[in-house]
């Protein structure tokens, strides 16, 4: 009797809801949300608070219930992850074990990954790829700083959270390097993104994980990896000495970035303290955040940065130290509420929104001209910008009107600046006033020698 086809073995089940030992929480199991080599990942809720988690179930392969092995592959991925505390770094909440598996508590990140996204999009622009790698370089130098080398670089450990901050995830093959900066020469990794001195079986070392961002960053921005090629032998063949099609259609400060990462002397290649220094990121424009919908969308940046800002910058300055004087050409006697075309428009009258007394402030563009007794009506003036309500009390001389709130008679004003509000009836002294600044609107002089006041 012939024997049968091999049944292959199935996994162990995870259970729909999972209580931690340690800390007596109660966690219900949903959907899965990614697979890896040897783990399985879940969306996780916390039933007594109802916070969101992602659950990394490992199966145990024959350990005793309830303990770990020791100095396994899990134990080391719990050790080092468990220490690690940067916003550009999948957070670890926790972890517990059962007969059949060990499960990991994390970050839950809701944008999935770098590689749903590069999935929809084909290519992302180099905006966005600057956003990423500054994320990616961020937690990779904290990594580096602890003497950790990540292995195993790609996009697929890349997640995005619902704030589209990029998080470095899954530690599995994350290791310690030695006194001379290099873990030991085994071969482990994603074959695209291997470094030459790693695919010559010389150990990882920081200078490999370098390499991989320039996988990653060629990647993104053409499509596809720099280095495919079939057999495998062929393709480590060219990754040795470094060759790979040149992309012709990105920006030539994108090109050299990507050949100073992709050196095949680890010597030559940058350091991440000087990488942000490149040109690539000093003379391009990055985003200080993405939209959600650039997961599946080319973004949309309406700026135009950084000219943009310099210019913004330089407008402000210009406004706030030369404001020209606004005058007025020609003096007006209205009888009665009338419509004014001859006022000039002035530019420079910031909003003033609350104008006393209240009894004689029309609305929209109103200026009352109270001039040689003539004038005792408000006047309505269409050349004022919107908003912009200015009183002015005849031969008055008020030199600043930038934004204000509450302009109040005359004689209750406290003092602070003069302001000369003279009518010709009462007023005859001048007032301070601390809410009108500088006013630009001045009568002619043969009006003000009229009703008796002299120029300053």
């Amino acid at each position: 009797m012939e024997p049968g086809p091999r049944r292959r073995r199935s996994r162990p089940l995870v259970a729909a809801f999972l209580r931690d030992p340690g800390s007596g929480r109660v966690y219900r199991r949903g959907k899965l949300i990614g697979t890896g080599a040897f783990s399985r990942c879940y969306k996780l809720t916390d039933m007594s608070t109802g916070a969101m988690f992602a659950l990394k179930v490992v199966p145990r392969g024959g350990a005793g219930a309830g303990r770990l092995r020791p100095r396994g592959k899990v134990e080391r991925e719990i050790a080092l992850h468990s220490r690690l505390r940067h916003r550009n770094i999948v957070a670890f909440h926790g972890h517990f074990a059962d007969r059949d598996h060990v499960y990991m508590v994390l970050e839950y990140c809701s944008r999935q990954s770098l590689a749903h996204v590069l999935r929809a999009r084909q290519t992302l622009t180099e905006p966005e790829v600057r956003y990423y790698l500054r994320g990616l370089i961020s937690g990779l130098r904290y990594l580096h700083q602890r003497c950790i080398v990540h292995r195993d670089l790609k996009l697929s450990n890349f997640f995005l959270n619902k704030n589209m901050e990029v998080k470095i995830g899954d530690l599995g093959l994350a290791a310690k390097v030695g006194p001379g900066g290099r873990c030991h020469g085994v071969l482990c990794g994603t074959p695209n993104f291997l470094a030459p001195e790693v695919v010559s079986r010389n150990g990882h070392s920081r200078q490999s994980d370098i390499w991989a961002l320039g996988c990653i960053m060629y990647t993104v921005l053409t499509g596809a990896p720099p280095f495919m090629a079939s057999p495998l032998s062929e393709m480590y063949q060219n990754i040795r000495e470094g060759h790979y099609p040149e992309p012709a259609h990105l920006s030539p400060n994108a090109r050299r970035l990507i050949a100073r990462l992709l050196a095949p002397n680890p010597a030559e290649r940058p350091s991440l303290d000087h990488l942000l220094q490149d040109d690539f990121f000093t003379q391009g424009f990055t985003p200080d955040r993405l939209p959600a919908y650039s997961c599946h969308s080319p973004p949309i940046f309406t700026a135009a940065p950084p000219l943009g800002r310099i210019f913004r910058k330089v407008g402000q300055l210009l406004l706030t130290q030369c404001r020209p004087p606004c005058k007025y050409h020609r003096a007006h006697a209205c009888l009665t509420p009338a419509t004014c075309t001859h006022l000039p428009t002035c530019t420079h009258l910031p909003t003033c929104t609350h104008l006393l007394p209240a009894h004689t402030c029309p609305p929209a563009h109103t200026c009352h001209l109270h001039t040689l007794a003539h004038l005792h009506t408000p006047a309505t003036c269409t050349h004022l910008p919107p908003a912009h309500t200015c009183y002015l009390h005849t031969p008055a001389t008020c030199t600043h009107l930038p934004t204000c709130t509450h302009l109040l008679p005359a004689h209750t004003c406290p003092p602070a600046h003069t302001c000369y509000l003279h009518t010709p009836a009462h007023l005859h002294t001048p007032a301070t006033c601390t809410h009108l600044p500088t006013c630009t609107h001045q009568l002619p002089a043969h009006m003000r020698e009229s009703v008796g006041i002299t120029p300053m």
